[in-house]
């Protein structure tokens, strides 16, 4: 008698997406780890390295545009301030600036955007029409604007930048947002008596905030570029605060003559961290 195969067995409809999550969960991920171990690592620095380090407002005449060396790790400046010491301080600035400008324009963003996708309707084309005109400028020459017309201080900067990184944030959760209204859980939360403020806010929001976490760490890089673009500029930040902006901006005038390092250290710094948020954000946004 001839052997007949039989089929295999029908997977279980419900293993496949745990599958999915197993061999998501069990993939490499050295770009999702390296950006971390750099931001934790810059962190460490921020938080502990301002009290370790020399005072980074020392001036020393007699010291200065010295290369580095073990006195002084990434050389002295013009004014013979040590460089490690001033970018070290600059962490701490830099990286509480970023992570405030993105939180502040995910915030402003997130809440445009649940409103404008779950009322859609004029609500939803008032909104959309000033984001297109937000997104028409260039963000980093409309956070420039803003600054020169309502002042130069630090929060002043923060909310400027906010202001020109909010655009992404509406569009994103404004996306989930319609999809989101559509589900069943909407109609249970209208029939249980809801307002929409609370359907929106309370239940559509925190379904529709994945996209937007994403694009926060990315937000952060970006933050953080602008500001030292503003400072290169004289704009925002000014000397003699520890920025790495101020820093690259104070050194640049040293590179032809041979004292590369008073920028290239602040700037590989803001390589760094940039180039550890966006491999984080990019491997988050990976997943979805």
């Amino acid at each position: 008698m001839t052997a007949v195969a039989l089929p295999a067995p029908p997977t279980p409809s419900g293993s496949a997406p745990a599958d999915t999550a197993r061999a998501r969960t069990r993939r490499p991920r050295p770009f999702l780890w390296t950006g971390l171990g750099v931001l934790a690592v810059l962190v460490v620095l921020g938080v502990v390295g301002p009290f370790l380090v020399a005072d980074p407002l020392a001036v020393e005449p007699s010291s200065a545009l010295q290369a580095p060396s073990a006195a002084h790790w990434f050389g002295t400046d013009y004014y013979g301030r040590d460089v490690f010491a001033r970018a070290v301080h600059a962490i701490r600035l830099d990286l509480l600036l970023g992570v405030s400008i993105a939180l502040l324009a995910m915030v402003i963003g997130s809440a445009l955007g649940v409103v404008s996708g779950y009322l859609g309707g004029r609500v939803d084309d008032v909104v959309m029409r000033c984001v297109d005109v937000l997104m028409s400028f260039p963000g980093f020459v409309l956070a420039m604007v803003l600054l020169l017309a309502i002042g130069e201080t630090t929060p002043k900067l923060a909310l400027a930048l906010a202001v020109a990184a909010v655009p992404p944030f509406v569009r994103l959760v404004r996306a989930e947002a319609l999809a989101q209204r559509e589900l069943e859980y909407v109609d249970g939360a209208r029939v249980s008596g809801a307002g929409w403020a609370r359907i929106a806010f309370g239940h559509v929001l925190p379904n529709s905030l994945r996209p937007a976490a994403v694009q926060f760490t990315l937000v952060c890089g970006y933050s953080i570029l602008n500001v030292a673009g503003l400072a290169y500029l004289g704009i925002g930040i000014h000397a003699p605060t520890p920025e790495w902006g101020v820093m690259v901006a104070e050194g640049a005038q040293n590179i032809l003559t041979g004292q590369w390092w008073t920028a290239f250290f602040p700037g590989l710094l803001i390589a760094l961290t940039v180039m550890g948020l966006h491999f984080v954000g990019d491997d988050l946004g990976g997943d979805r």
